[in-house]
Parts: structure tokens; C-alpha cells; sequence
């Protein structure tokens, strides 16, 4: 099965009622650019209202909490963000990870929730610079995948997606090379397959996260192995990000 290339975008903690013109205008160039999925994970207080707007696009969350409810004071749990809209939720993202300790073992509870909620899932990994610099990086990244998912998929392998986020990449304008993405992307696939068998392991999509631009997308997403991209704040207008899902429709053709 082939499966067309996933553009995402994270707004992170940006976006107030004023952004769902671009939510907007992210929709109707989505139409337009068949040969790609688009989706957008807007802050917890614009899920409804992008999933009103959206017809193409797909709308997620940033992140769940485990539980299905509960005296957890500013938590939103899976099933809420799936009642506001929500298809995906992006989970274990550095910033979650280091901003708010969360530990594999709590990604890995709350992918279980997430997908309990039938949502799709995003699992982030990713190594620091000081891993990358001492050559750990694939023993760190495949590390952080083993204790985030689970043993088995049975019938939620199609509804995963894992996103590789270099955190040193992340907002700084420095991308790995070519050459590095493809390398850490082949040994993710390659740990997919052996933890989930071939069927399952080789459909789960790897996306690429860290400085993803219009200007560098196109040879990006051309890397084996690479599924699409996690984007940051080039998703926040319609033109940038949109010319990062037409850069991978492009590489598509080739």
C-alpha cells in the first residue's frame, strides 16, 4: 500500500480566532493538493473551531492525558479532544518530554489512551545535540521507541505515525544532513519491522520534524523513508506551509 506523503502542521502554543483565516486558507489549497494528506494540530482552544472550518485537512491535538477523567485540573483527556474534533494528537514531542518530564513510559500510557479514543498518533523521538555530537543517537532515538510503544499494534498499526524530531533541529534553522536523516529514518524502519513484523512495520508512516521550510522540503521529503513532515512554525501561515505540502507532492511525481 502507498501511501501519500503526511504534512502536519504544530502551531505549539501560537493561534487565538484571528488564525482560523489561515486555517482557512490552508483548507482550500489542501483541496487542491490531492497528492498529499495535510492536517494541523492547533492549540487545545482552536480544535472546534478548525474542525468547524475544515474540509479537507485533518485537525489534531498537541497532546492528551492518559486518563479518561478524573480531578486532573488543566488535563484534557483523548476522548475530549476526539468530542472536540480531533482525528490525531501529537504525543512525546521534546518539548513534552523535557518542558514536563514526561517519561517514555507516560507517552507510551497515553498513546494507549489516544488510541482507545480511536485517534490516529504522531509518536515524536528524537536526541539531544550531545547525543548526536558522542554518535549515540540511533541507540538513543530507538531507545525512546522501545518504552513508548507498545508490544503490539493488533488493530491500530494503521492509525501510527512516527515523527523524527532532531531536538537540536527543532526552531533553530540547522537541519541534519541528507545523509543523517536517511541513516536514522532506515534504522527506525528497521526497528518498526522487527518489533511489529513486516506487514505492519513498513506501513507505519516516518515523518521528518526540525526546521522543515519551503526551501529545504522538496529534498527532505525526497530521503528514503521519509513519509512527510512534522512542521513548526512554518505551518502558522498558509503560504509556507502549504508550499511544504506542495514540495512533497512534487517529490511524489519523481
Amino acid at each position: 500500500m502507498s501511501l501519500r506523503p503526511y504534512i502536519v502542521g504544530n502551531w505549539k502554543m501560537n493561534g487565538t480566532r484571528a488564525m482560523l483565516s489561515e486555517a482557512r486558507a490552508i483548507d482550500r489549497a489542501a483541496q487542491r493538493y490531492m497528492k498529499v494528506e495535510v492536517a494541523v494540530a492547533p492549540p487545545y482552544t482552536l480544535i472546534h473551531a478548525v474542525h468547524r472550518e475544515a474540509e479537507q485537512i485533518a485537525v489534531g491535538a498537541q497532546d492528551c492525558h492518559p486518563g479518561t477523567d478524573g480531578p486532573h485540573t488543566g488535563d484534557v483527556s483523548a476522548a475530549m479532544v476526539a468530542d472536540a474534533g480531533a482525528k490525531f494528537v501529537i504525543l512525546g514531542h521534546s518539548e513534552r518530554r523535557e518542558g514536563h518530564g514526561e517519561s517514555s513510559e507516560e507517552v507510551r500510557a497515553k498513546l494507549e489512551a489516544a488510541i482507545e479514543a480511536g485517534l490516529e498518533v504522531i509518536l515524536c523521538c528524537g536526541e539531544p545535540e550531545k547525543t548526536r555530537k558522542s554518535g549515540e543517537q540511533e541507540e538513543y532515538v530507538l531507545d525512546q521507541l522501545r518504552a513508548s510503544l507498545p508490544d503490539t499494534l493488533d488493530q491500530a498499526g494503521e492509525r501510527l505515525s512516527v515523527a523524527y524530531e532532531p531536538i537540536w533541529a527543532i526552531g533553530t534553522g540547522r537541519t541534519p544532513t541528507l545523509g543523517d536523516i536517511g541513516a536514522m529514518h532506515a534504522s527506525i524502519r528497521t526497528f518498526l519491522v522487527e518489533r511489529f513484523g513486516e506487514q505492519d512495520g513498513s506501513q507505519i508512516r516516518i515523518l521528518y520534524g526540525g526546521s522543515v521550510k519551503p526551501d529545504n522540503a522538496r529534498e527532505i521529503l525526497a530521503v528514503a523513508e521519509v513519509g512527510g513532515a512534522l512542521v513548526g512554525g512554518a505551518s502558522l501561515t498558509a503560504d509556507s506551509f502549504m508550499n511544504i505540502a506542495l514540495a512533497a507532492g512534487e517529490g511524489d511525481d519523481q
